[in-house]
């Protein structure tokens, strides 16, 4: 087999060079550069009294209150974290893990980051937080779209065209034929192209109902509405007394206080005429029509 070439072969310990450089061993992210057993004075075998004893001795020692020393109050930072991670058996094992296992970095960091982290972050607020970061990324790439595409149609000849109608439509087909007529086309052209409805495929005018964060929070709504087509559109059952009821009262604009206050046989008749179609309701409003002026 042919050797590979002597560049290529540098660059790959070029590169993997870099990337001992550049990643951390897991243990690090646990006590920095230092052995979390190291700066307690304890084996790795040593059992939890023995840990919280050597953890009690060396925190009197270097206590800040009784050591002013700026490098001793460091070392007792150092060694209370080294403490929170040994006396917890779930952190220690994770740590003893990392220790035994260099090479699963990227494991082992996510481990650590899961059980410090995780459990001090409201799940809802990550939901919340994550639907806002992905809606503004979602809002600025469909106005990047739009802005793009709306660029593309005003260089085109359509689009000049319509100008050119709209803006002989708005002076009574008299166009001035000044030298600087050019000049008030491009003034003129932004106040002309606000008139003209452009509906770009592919490409429309961003809306905040579309947006992901919007969709979740109507997503109860949205379930609804398609359990009612489900049910009344596709299945054509009979609707119940609420739903009814519901559709009766958007008819004919009547607030549910309102609706509540008539006795159960006219909001019966009312329901059997089935108001919410179009007729029907057409119908209905001429009748009253009739009745009041009957009454006058």
């Amino acid at each position: 087999m042919a050797r590979a070439p002597a560049a290529i072969r540098w660059s790959a310990v070029a590169s993997a060079l870099v990337l001992l450089l550049l990643i951390k061993p897991s243990t690090s992210i646990y006590c920095d550069e230092d052995d979390c057993y190291d700066l307690l004075g304890v084996s790795q075998s040593a059992n939890s009294s023995e840990i919280k004893k050597a953890y009690y001795k060396l925190s009197l020692k270097h206590h800040p209150d009784k050591n002013p020393d700026p490098e001793s109050k460091k070392l007792f930072v150092k060694i209370a974290n080294a403490y929170e991670i040994l006396k917890d058996e779930a952190t220690r094992g994770q740590y003893d893990y990392a220790i035994a296992h260099p090479e699963e970095v990227f494991f082992n960091t996510a481990r650590y980051y899961h059980a410090y982290y995780g459990h001090k972050t409201d799940t809802r607020a990550v939901l919340v937080g994550l639907l806002l970061v992905l809606s503004a990324f979602q809002y600025l790439n469909q106005w990047t779209r739009y802005n793009q595409a709306l660029d593309m149609v005003r260089k085109s000849p359509a689009y000049k065209n319509r100008l050119r109608a709209l803006e002989l439509e708005r002076s009574g087909g008299m166009i001035s034929k000044k030298k600087n007529q050019k000049h008030m086309d491009k003034n003129t052209e932004e106040d002309l192209s606000k008139e003209l409805d452009l509906q770009i495929k592919g490409a429309e005018k961003p809306s905040i109902w579309q947006l992901l964060g919007v969709r979740f929070i109507l997503l109860p709504y949205t379930i609804g509405k398609v359990c009612w087509l489900w049910r009344y559109q596709v299945k054509r059952s009979p609707y119940s007394w609420e739903d009814a009821s519901y559709l009766t009262r958007r008819s004919l604009g009547i607030h549910l206080d309102s609706w509540r206050s008539l006795d159960e046989s006219t909001q019966e008749d009312l329901i059997q005429k089935r108001l919410w179609e179009k007729s029907n309701l057409e119908s209905y409003l001429a009748e009253m029509r009739k009745e009041s002026k009957r009454r006058r």
